[in-house]
Order: structure tokens, then C-alpha cells, then sequence
């Protein structure tokens, strides 16, 4: 067996418009050399082809996948949702929701975006495949059941969890989303549920300004199976490998998962322009191999990892390749250019300190999901 890796041309071709970052052109607001939003296709198609060119995609099992049908698609999304998106991306594209704009056949690209990651759950479920990388886009994990946010128009690491238990007889699943900004949209979609744990560790408020709190720990059934882990500006790498190690990790245990997805976003990288924390590459294949090793002895290595945020068109594809390359094993480099100043970004010192006790306290006030039975 080996890793999938998931993707589909078409995914590049979503466009979100004419956006000066994230602001619409007109007015004082002037286009900029790029155009667009900040989510464009050149940081997945850059990742793809640094794989390309080291060598790496040859060692992995390259796939496409069919759009997600309706039927998967309404497990989480009205009808009523999915009829305006449908009437719109017909009509040349819109918005249903800022900043979350589309053109012509946005929403055939958004089910095929949903339908990569349903296909990397399957195949990882059904044993085709150890593990699983889904260049999915547009992405999906602020998207809510009934109006999209935040550059996503359909919930695809849910789409795909409904999917799979519709499909197979799979109990719990854990989803960790290291994207810099909030999972809101997953955390809305199960926040009342007890057979899917949702972490999230962002910035805190970054986007959306309003959620991701650490109080927030589900409610009814799901009271305790969601964790939210909001960071300061400057958090790097040391501190996320202690995340994992002192929350996440044990979360997990006490869970005790059969397949863990993660929400697979760069924006937390050092040089990310919509965020302001000290990831590196390194950084990124080191919380990599922390979740694959747990996968490894919770569930059999059941591990899929679906692409979400990240904007540096330049950085993106050196943090890709590095968590890609450590989730298949393999020994392929790309070497980081950036990797020396950041390693020197690092926070130490008095600031070093201080993110050592806010790790510290979110631990000791920590309360575990109830123990799997």
C-alpha cells in the first residue's frame, strides 16, 4: 500500500473574483498586480509542482475523484443551500456569503473539492491506501451547514465523515485542524455530536473574530468533544509540538479514534500574510509525525489529511512538501530557503517563557472528552 494523494486540475481553475486581498476592488481600492483574493490557485499548484519536481509525487498513489453527489453533499447542506449556489455558479457567479465569492462553475469545482476528500476517507477506510493527502480547494472548514465564510463553499472534511459512516460502519472520528484560523465550520456542524472530536488551534481572534474560544467545549452530547486552543501572535514551533504533546496527543487517547482527519492549512507558517505565527516546515513535519505515529497506534494508521488555508505562494509549497513527504515515509527533501531566519523568529526569552505558561495553564484547566467505552 502506500500514500494517496488526491487532486484534480479543475480545483486550480476556481476563481474568487476581483479582490484587492480581501477587500472588492472599486472606490479607494485599487486592484492589485495579482488580483484576486488571497486564496488563489498558485500555492496549491506550486506544491504540486515542487512534488513534481523532486521526485516525491512518484511515490505516491496519484488519484482524482468524482464530484460529491447530492446525496453526500445534503448529509450537511440544505437542499435550499445548495439550490442558491447551484441557481448562482449557473448564472456566472457570486457571492452567498463574504468573502466568499465564486464565478461560472464554482459550484461544480466546490463538490469536486468535497468529492477529493470523500474519496482520500474511503480509500484510507477501506485499506486501499495507508494514509491519505487531499489538495482540495476550494477549501471548507469555515463553511457552515447553510452559508459559506471565509473563501469556503462547502464543508468538505464533514462531507466526507458523513459519507464514509453513511457508507461503512465507522464510529469515531477525530478531527484536528492546525489551519491558523478557526474551525467554525466543523465545530458548528458537530458541536452537539459525540461521535466526532473536533480541535481546532488557531490564532486567536484572527478569523472568525468571534469564535474559537477555549470555553467552547460542545453541547448536549458533544459537551467535552470539542477543544479549541486559541494562540498568540508569535507562537512557533516549539510550542506546537507541546500542544500536541500535552492536549492533543492525550485527547486522542482518551478518544480513541477510528480514523483521525486533519485540516491541513499553511497559514500559521511564519510568512503567511493573513496571520501572524512562527511555523516552519520543520515545524509542520514535526506535528505531522506526532498525529501519524498516534494514528499508527490508535487505528491502524487511518489518517487522511485534507489541504485547507495557507497564502504564501513562495512558503506554502515548502511546508506542503514536508508534511506530504513525512506523512509517505519518504526520504525526498526540498530544502527550506527560509528555514535559518525563521529558525532565528523562534520566540525565546521573556516571550519564550510566557507561551510556556499559556500552554502550561490551557493544560491544568484542560477537561478530556469522556473515556471511549
Amino acid at each position: 500500500m502506500a500514500t494517496g494523494f488526491f487532486w484534480d486540475e479543475k480545483c486550480f481553475w476556481h476563481s474568487g473574483g476581483n479582490f484587492a486581498f480581501t477587500l472588492p476592488v472599486g472606490g479607494l481600492v485599487q486592484p492589485t498586480a495579482a488580483g484576486g483574493l488571497p486564496e488563489d490557485p498558485e500555492t496549491k499548484r506550486r506544491l504540486k509542482n515542487l512534488m513534481d519536481v523532486t521526485g516525491l509525487s512518484r511515490e505516491l498513489d496519484m488519484r482524482s475523484a468524482e464530484m460529491a453527489s447530492r446525496e453526500d453533499l445534503l448529509r450537511v447542506h440544505p437542499a435550499d443551500y445548495l439550490d442558491r449556489f447551484k441557481a448562482l455558479s449557473d448564472a456566472g457567479g457570486g457571492q452567498l456569503g463574504v468573502p466568499a465569492p465564486f464565478s461560472s462553475g464554482g459550484y461544480e469545482i466546490a463538490a469536486l473539492s468535497a468529492g477529493l476528500a470523500c474519496a482520500a476517507m474511503d480509500a484510507v477506510w477501506r485499506g486501499e491506501l495507508d494514509n491519505a493527502y487531499s489538495l482540495s480547494r476550494p477549501p471548507g472548514h469555515h463553511c457552515l451547514p447553510d452559508a459559506p465564510q471565509g473563501f469556503c463553499l462547502m464543508a468538505n472534511i464533514a462531507i466526507g465523515i458523513e459519507a464514509i459512516k453513511a457508507r461503512h460502519d465507522v464510529g469515531r472520528i477525530a478531527v484536528i485542524d492546525w489551519d491558523v484560523h478557526h474551525g467554525n465550520g466543523t465545530e458548528a456542524i458537530f458541536y452537539d455530536r459525540d461521535d466526532v472530536l473536533t480541535i481546532s488551534l488557531h490564532q486567536d481572534k484572527s478569523f472568525p473574530i468571534d469564535s474559537g474560544a477555549f470555553e467552547d467545549r460542545g453541547r448536549g452530547a458533544g459537551e467535552g468533544y470539542n477543544i479549541n486552543l486559541p494562540l498568540p501572535p508569535g507562537t512557533g514551533d516549539a510550542q506546537y509540538r507541546d500542544l500536541m504533546d500535552r492536549i492533543v496527543i492525550p485527547a486522542l487517547d482518551r478518544f480513541a479514534p477510528d480514523m483521525i482527519v486533519v485540516a491541513c492549512g499553511y497559514d500559521a507558517a511564519a510568512v503567511d500574510p493573513l496571520a501572524r505565527l512562527q511555523m516552519s516546515a520543520a515545524g509542520f513535519a514535526g506535528i505531522t509525525a506526532q498525529v501519524k505515529a498516534a494514528a499508527e497506534r490508535l487505528c491502524d494508521g487511518r489518517l487522511v489529511l485534507v489541504h485547507e488555508g495557507g497564502y504564501s505562494e513562495v512558503y506554502v509549497p515548502f511546508c506542503g512538501h514536508a508534511t506530504i513527504a513525512t506523512l509517505a515515509g519518504s526520504t525526498i527533501d526540498a530544502p527550506d530557503p527560509l528555514g535559518h531566519l525563521i529558525a532565528r523568529r523562534q520566540p525565546d526569552g521573556v516571550f519564550g517563557a510566557f507561551l510556556d505558561g499559556y500552554i502550561a495553564d490551557m493544560a491544568e484547566k484542560m477537561t478530556w472528552p469522556p473515556q471511549a467505552t
